[in-house]
This record gives structure tokens, sequence and C-alpha cells, in this order.
């Protein structure tokens, strides 16, 4: 069986192919509303975009992880200090603390390649490569469905159970709705496990 790699997202062309819109002139997409300013993300049209997103992942740290299955891109997930994407200023996701958090806040599987775990390969590689950089805790903002069914369209932000299920737990309620579901602050903390295995 083949293995899922993560790795960080410093291939532009991989980041296209699982983000950039279909039409290279398009204005949408690139998973660049929380990672830039909104001014500026109203102000790049087109191939502008596109070339913004390159400088990104040739800046340190990219603004995210790719999944990898035999080598070829099936899975986005952006990842990036919190206090460097727009989740800095947004009034609607609480700072829990004052802590440099990293922010964990959307997920894409190519289609024909979902329900084969490449979300929670992500959100794992994730979670792996923020601590290896120093990341004293990483959050995520999901919708708490409750089980019930998820627009695709807007699963992007990934859901409560995918997030505990890789050991976050809620750490907040925010005031964002997303297709009619309530967002939590998700958080794990990456401190406890290199504090106890430094006492071992």
């Amino acid at each position: 069986m083949s293995s899922i790699e993560v790795r960080p997202a410093t291939e532009f062309d991989d980041v296209a192919t699982l983000v950039g819109p279909k039409s290279p002139t398009s204005n949408v997409c690139f998973c660049l509303s929380y990672r830039i300013g909104n001014k500026e993300n109203v102000a790049l049209k087109g191939s502008a975009r596109a070339e913004r997103v390159r400088e990104l992942c040739h800046q340190d740290p990219p603004p995210g992880v790719i999944a990898y299955l035999d080598d070829e891109p099936v899975g986005w997930a952006a990842l990036h200090p919190r206090s460097e994407t727009s989740f800095a200023r947004n009034r609607l996701i609480p700072h829990v603390d004052d802590l440099d958090v990293w922010s964990l806040w959307c997920f894409r599987i190519r289609p024909g390649y979902r329900k084969q775990g490449i979300s929670h390969a992500l959100i794992e590689g994730a979670v792996a490569y923020a601590k290896e950089r120093g990341a004293p805790a990483i959050e995520g903002y999901p919708v708490d469905n409750r089980g019930e069914k998820v627009n695709l369209t807007m699963a992007y932000v990934g859901t409560r159970s995918l997030f505990e299920d890789a050991g976050f737990s809620k750490a907040a309620d925010t005031g964002s709705v997303l297709d009619g579901f309530p967002r939590v602050l998700m958080r794990l903390d990456l401190t406890a496990s290199t504090r106890s295995s430094k006492k071992t």
C-alpha cells in the first residue's frame, strides 16, 4: 500500500495543482484570503495572484504543507504563524492567549483521492512541521457539525472530529458560522510532549 508523505509547500506548481484556479486569469482561490491582508487579496488579479503565491512558496516558512501519494500532490493544508495571517485581526476568532501560535485553516483534497486518510495525514504532517519550527501550539477553526453532512465547498475548514482525532481539544467558541454550523477554536499544545520527553 502506498504511503502518504507530507512536505512543506515549497513547490509552486504543486500548490497550483491543488488550490489554483482552473483558469490562470481567474481571481479566486490560491488560498490567499486568510494568508494576506484583505486589501491586497482583493487587489490581486489573475496572474498576479499566482506570482504572489510563488513568492510565498520561496519564503520561510512556506504557505502550508502538501500531501504526496507516490510523489503526486494530492492534498493541501494552509499553515502559518497566526500573527502573520488575517486571523491576527479577525474579530470572530478569539485569541486564547498571547502565545505565538500557528494557524491551520484550510484543507483541500484532489478529487479522486478523498476518503483515503489524506486529511488525517495532512493534519499530522502540519502538526509535526509546526513543532519542528518551534511553534508552542497550533490552532484550527473547524465547523462543529456534530456528525451532520457538510457541504463539500464549505468543508475546507475541516471538522471538529478531524481535529479531535489528531489530539486537538476545544479551546473556545468563535463568532464564525459556516454553512449553518458554528466554528470552534481547536488547540493542540506542542510544548507538553517536549517537556515530558525531556523528563524520560
